[in-house]
């Protein structure tokens, strides 16, 4: 069989991202060329069947879990050309922030993610899947208290799409070919993944519910009483990990889905001092406000102060909340969560 001409390809490959684009709203699988001429999956997913569980990736974008109302975050903008995706206004809920402690880091990334908005925004496999790529942050979470936000910016479908940590010794682009759920794969890292799985050493089990476009999902690094507590939408999911004392992390994120993105919109950090643990111990007794500087009796300056060195430890959410039905292995991570956290803060504190 004579091989096509390079260019026929190439057009090949326009026309079909089309179609695929225009299946992909039907919840199709879509298939495409890569420059070998190898077929490739651009759901990068398996099919779906309705008798599996919730927690099996699928081709069709998850819904419903927008941190905010707005309309173009209701539904999956799945478009009819390959240039109108790009045309949907991005949604700013939740983006308050101004100083960011850290961005995606240019050097350290695989080749299939392209860095946009000061490096804050990272795009995955910008025309079509064929891996899993990665990406971490620019600094390395050094000794204190570190809390940032991954926004989804997309939709969020396939393989995986995942949020969390891992050291210097990832390789972020080892599986650039295969379709994984790369962090938590290994000793070195822990992700959690879209469809509600916490993964680590190559296990994984039951965390949350699923994240889709739209859902912030909130990282809290303690690296003084060695804890990670996943939030969504901020409000806590639960404790990840202990015992991470003396370790050094960096932020991480990997997607295998085609054209997606995910955006830091909050990356802070402080030293774990007395300020802070009054601070965080505030925060417990007053959950129920959006930030806890606005019931305090303080001065208007110390409460700017506090604002810009801790206001994100006075909005966090350590509250409970009602997991869905398709989440109920996950209560015990919810009910834990402030309760695992408060625990964690006596201990230390009595051995000071």
């Amino acid at each position: 069989m004579a091989r096509r001409p390079r260019s026929s390809r190439a057009w090949h490959f326009v026309l079909s991202g089309v179609r695929r684009e225009a299946d992909g709203r039907a919840g199709a699988r879509g298939w495409g060329y890569d420059s070998d001429g190898q077929q490739h999956s651009d759901s990068d997913s398996e099919p779906e069947f309705s008798s599996l569980s919730p927690s099996i990736p699928s081709a069709i974008p998850v819904t419903g879990e927008s941190y905010c109302n707005c309309e173009n975050q209701s539904e999956a903008p799945y478009c009819s050309s390959l240039h109108a995706l790009h045309r949907v206004r991005d949604c700013r809920c939740g983006e308050e922030d101004e100083y960011f402690d850290w961005v995606w880091d240019d050097l350290n990334k695989s080749t299939a993610t392209l860095l946009t908005c000061d490096n804050r925004k990272v795009n995955f496999h910008m025309e079509y899947s064929c891996g899993t790529a990665a990406i971490r942050g620019n600094k390395e979470l050094a000794d204190g208290q570190h809390f940032w936000e991954i926004k989804m910016t997309s939709p969020v479908y396939g393989t995986d799409m995942m949020v969390g940590i891992g050291t210097s010794d990832v390789n972020l682009d080892k599986y650039r070919h295969t379709f994984c759920s790369l962090l938590g794969k290994d000793e070195d890292s822990w992700g959690l993944s879209y469809t509600g799985l916490l993964h680590h050493k190559g296990d994984k089990t039951n965390f949350s519910s699923r994240f889709g476009q739209g859902s912030i999902i909130g990282v809290h690094l303690d690296t003084w009483h060695g804890t990670l507590t996943f939030f969504k939408n901020r409000k806590c999911i639960g404790v990840a990990a202990t015992k991470l004392q003396n370790k050094k992390f960096y932020p991480m994120v990997c997607s295998t889905a085609a054209k997606s993105s995910m955006k830091v919109i909050r990356s802070c950090a402080s030293c774990t001092s007395l300020q802070y643990l009054c601070c965080f111990r505030l925060r417990q007794l007053l959950p129920d406000y959006v930030d806890t500087l606005e019931v305090l009796p303080l001065p208007p300056g110390l409460k700017q102060v506090l604002h810009n060195k801790l206001g994100w430890v006075l909005s966090m959410n350590y509250s409970t909340s009602k997991p869905s039905s398709s989440s109920s292995s996950g209560s015990d991570s919810d009910s834990s969560c402030s309760s695992d956290a408060e625990a964690c803060q006596r201990k230390r504190c009595r051995r000071t």
